[in-house]
């Protein structure tokens, strides 16, 4: 199974041991207010992460994002689809703001493109997220388009914002802009 390391950050498949915090921030309502799992998340859709599927497998595939001592942090994963996959990040609250959601992206997206040798990545965010929205930015992903009120979310009809970005527009030295 593929780990991709940061400075900070090690981003591997999910252990059995990371099923407690994963299952306690997916059920954390400030964590899940923009993304589209259901509430209360249940213990067999945490144990589903250990499913020992490799990214750019055709699917999603999370990997755990931890500290270099194994604390979880988040997930991000790959929906890859042919040349092309949907990526998503989720942090627990104690480690959004501190650069985490960024540095593993860039690893992911790195990974992505040199490695998996995909053509397009794109994410759809619900556009209140701007926390999300900045990131995609920073990230370099160009946003493609709104649709409104496209979906049924948390009893309310939500609109998605679509960001993409290709590989011929990756242009990012690793070395800069990690936090």
């Amino acid at each position: 199974m593929t780990t991709l390391t940061t400075p900070r950050l090690i981003v591997r498949p999910f252990r059995e041991a990371d099923l407690p915090a994963f299952t306690a921030y997916r059920n954390d309502p400030a964590v899940a207010r923009y993304q589209g799992w259901a509430l209360p998340y249940p213990a067999e859709a945490a144990q589903a992460m250990l499913s020992g599927r490799a990214l750019g497998e055709d699917g999603w595939v999370q990997r755990a994002v931890t500290l270099p001592d194994g604390t979880l942090l988040g997930d991000v994963a790959l929906n890859t689809h042919g040349p092309q996959a949907e990526l998503g990040v989720t942090l627990a609250t104690h480690a959004q703001g501190r650069g985490y959601a960024h540095e593993a992206l860039t690893a992911l997206i790195a990974h992505a493109f040199a490695v998996l040798g995909l053509h397009r990545l794109h994410a759809g965010i619900d556009p209140r997220n701007e926390p999300v929205t900045r990131l995609l930015t920073r990230l370099h992903f160009r946003h493609e388009g709104t649709h409104i009120q496209s979906y049924w979310h948390r009893g309310e009809w939500t609109d998605e914002a679509t960001y993409a970005l290709l590989r011929s527009e990756w242009t990012h030295d690793p070395t800069q802009d990690l936090h």
